[in-house]
Parts: structure tokens; sequence; C-alpha cells
């Protein structure tokens, strides 16, 4: 791995999105670039409701007026965007020894992630944004379109960090869980962390086969790993694993059998 790109906006997540990349770097050994967006159009309000009834002349005067504030706004826009910048560097940086970038960028974020797609190794976002609505416990918009688009891998980084010593890998013989699997036994990430492979679903020969086939790979690259097959809701069952034997890590595919890439990210997922 060689660069992670991590994504700041400046909510409660983007400390924990900041400690995740410093650990992620610091197990791979990659450089962080940091990345906060701002939009590139935001006229005031006003701009879209002049009256017919303005005379020419004050509608131009107040069209002067609200560029001059939208201008005012853009500047405190961009000041505060690289504060938010400035900040995270810092919290990475006091971590240890870890190369870090700051770029501050208008325009939309997944078409960012995606111009970087060949020179990112992962991008880390926070499981929420400036924006999201708690009560709600919406995900954050970000988040879902880059998962739809992305093609490395995606880290959420959920509200705090704490230090990961054991991952589970939910695996359901699909391509995208062999993929994650493939790239858990590539990655240094993983070196030195033990893993529960589970998978959801009947207890068959060829389940029990394929989780072997996929332990047997993880070993192969030097990871500890018990497995294990049980039935019932897999939401509900995996994050009971998660909860019951103090996972740090959850490491699965964004999308089922049952792939529609364009429109729905698998619903356990």
């Amino acid at each position: 791995m060689t660069q992670i790109v991590a994504l700041v906006d400046g909510s409660i997540y983007s400390q924990s999105v900041c400690d995740h990349a410093a650990w992620i770097a610091a197990q791979t050994d990659a450089d962080v670039e940091l990345m906060h967006f701002l939009d590139r159009n935001q006229p005031s309000d006003a701009r879209n409701n002049l009256s017919g009834n303005i005379s020419l002349g004050a509608r131009t005067a107040l069209l002067e007026e609200l560029s001059a504030k939208d201008v005012e706004t853009a500047k405190r826009s961009q000041k505060a965007g690289r504060a938010i910048l400035d900040e995270a560097r810092s919290r990475i940086e006091t971590a240890g020894s870890i190369n870090v970038t700051a770029r501050l960028r208008f325009g939309d974020v997944v078409e960012a992630v995606t111009e970087h797609e060949a020179d990112a190794d992962m991008v880390v976002i926070g499981k929420r944004g400036d924006a999201a609505d708690f009560a709600k416990l919406d995900l954050g918009s970000n988040l879902e379109r880059i998962a739809r688009s992305c093609t490395y891998p995606v880290f959420v980084a959920a509200r705090a960090f704490t230090p990961v010593k054991r991952f589970l890998i939910a695996y359901d013989g699909g391509a995208s869980s062999r993929k994650a699997v493939k790239h858990v036994a590539a990655s240094p990430l993983f070196a030195g962390l033990s893993c529960h492979l589970l998978t959801v679903g009947a207890d068959t020969a060829n389940a029990r086969r394929d989780l072997a086939d996929a332990q047997a790979i993880l070993e192969a690259a030097g990871i500890e790993v018990d497995s294990d097959v049980v039935q019932g809701p897999p939401d509900l069952l995996i994050s009971d694993a998660v909860e019951s034997r103090e996972i740090g890590l959850l490491v699965m595919g964004a999308y089922g059998h049952s792939r529609i890439r364009s429109l729905i990210i698998g619903s356990t997922t």
C-alpha cells in the first residue's frame, strides 16, 4: 500500500478518520492524502428569488451586493476548510512519522475519489458526515455514493478509534467476499492480527469447503484464523459476533451474490 485518501469534513467523525488513517499508514508504511471538499456553487437564495417587479437598476445593484456576499462566504469557507485540514494533518503527524499531504478541493467528492483510483490504495471516510441526522441514524450520503463507485477498498471509520487486534471477515463465498479474502491475505494492514472467518447461511458441505479454502489462503499468509458457519439473519449474527468476540474491524464485500452495482449496495453490508 502506497497511498491512503482520507476524507475530512469537520464533523465529529473527522478525528476518527484521522486516527484510523494514521493506524493504517503505520501498519502499511503508506502516505496519507487528506481531502476536504467545498461546494463550488453556493449562490445566495435571494439570487434565485429576484422579483420581476424590481427595476433593472435595483436588480443590478442587488446582484452586485449578493455577488460580494458570495465572495465573502467563499473566503470564509476556504479559511474554515484549511483549518480543518491543518488540524487533521497535525493529528495524523502526531501519531508517528507519517508523510501527510492536504488538499482543499472544489467539486464533487465521488469524482475526486474516482480520479485517484490510479494512485490510491484505500479511501477512509466517516460513517456519517457533517450533515447527518443522528436521530434517524442515517449513513452519510457520500459514503453510499463512494461505496457504489469505488473499485478499491473503502475503510469506514466508526465514531471513535479503538486499537484493532482482531478482525472478522463476513464470507458468503461470492465474488466480493473472495476478493476481500485475497486482499486481506496480501495486505500488511492485517499483519499481527487474528481473524474470525464467519459464514452466515446453511451449514452445508459446500459452505464448509468454501470456508476451508478461504481459511487456507489466510493461513498461508501467516494470519491466525478460526472459522464458523452459523444460521440466521446475517445482519444480526454478524453484529453479535463483532460484539461478543471484541472485533475491532469488520471486513466484507460491498455486494453479495446478487450484485446490482449501479443501483444498490448489498443489504447485509
